[in-house]
């Protein structure tokens, strides 16, 4: 049954997350700094240990004044942490008109009228408009079925794998079929994957998106496919057909 006009579900790590992270991590970092205090003298006679002279200065503070503020320490690190944590967690309310994501203290909201279908692409969160291409790409450890359900209970049409998965093509540098300046753009972005850069590859999958191609990765290899709207240099290669509607299992619009 559809969600009531005027609720909104809302899909989070809810209050477990935050005690994992704010228990866990401070506790942690408690624990292996009150264990590098307590054994710093131990270290500094070890003629193989890492950053011997660290511990070896260490070791001529006095106890347990040491083993204490390594602890306080370690508290601070595990609450900074706990606090990045918290921020890079997503939040998702959904309605009957539009879902809202929240992530890092910035709001994003996707009306309903401009997705086409949604479904969950291994931890990522991902929603298609009509040329297929990808409106959200958003990564997290939310519970496919919450997410399954909450889009469900108010009517957002719901696949349960990627419909476009099989027209991907693992990306070769000057493979044919891309559009003009789209393979020099994977390049750029392969090179971010493989250097961990990844505010620049997102930000590079948000150029191509532009230009009509859709990227996915697999081990820091680059997949891509063509959505409705790319422009290819080559009118020999023709654009993909959307899914059909018997495969999304698409709505009628009312209930939408």
């Amino acid at each position: 049954m559809d969600g009531a006009p005027g609720t909104r579900t809302t899909v989070s790590g809810g209050v477990t997350e935050l005690v994992v992270l704010w228990g866990g991590f401070p506790l942690l970092g408690a624990g292996a700094g009150a264990l590098l205090g307590a054994s710093a003298e131990w270290v500094a006679d070890l003629p193989w240990a890492p950053v011997q002279g660290l511990f070896e200065a260490l070791s001529r503070l006095p106890q347990p004044e040491l083993t204490i503020g390594a602890a306080a320490l370690g508290v601070l690190a595990g609450g900074l942490l706990a606090s990045a944590g918290t921020a890079e967690r997503l939040v998702v309310r959904v309605d009957r008109e539009r879902v809202g994501l929240r992530r890092d203290g910035r709001q994003r909201d996707v009306p309903r009228r401009d997705v086409r279908v949604v479904h969950v692409d291994g931890r990522d969160l991902v929603l298609l408009d009509e040329d297929g291409g990808e409106l959200v790409r958003e990564r997290s450890d939310l519970s496919p079925d919450r997410l399954r359900a909450a889009f469900g209970n108010h009517g957002w049409p719901w696949a349960d794998e990627d419909p476009h998965r099989a027209a991907y093509r693992l990306w070769v540098p000057g493979l044919p079929g891309l559009p003009v300046g789209a393979d020099a753009l994977l390049r750029a972005r392969q090179d971010a994957l493989t250097h961990n850069r990844r505010d620049d590859a997102r930000e590079l999958r948000r150029e191509l998106g532009r230009m009509g191609v859709v990227v996915r990765d697999e081990e820091r290899r680059q997949y891509w496919r063509l959505t409705a709207r790319a422009v290819l240099p080559d009118a020999d290669h023709p654009t993909p057909a959307a899914p059909s509607d018997a495969f999304l299992g698409k709505r009628d619009d009312a209930e939408a």
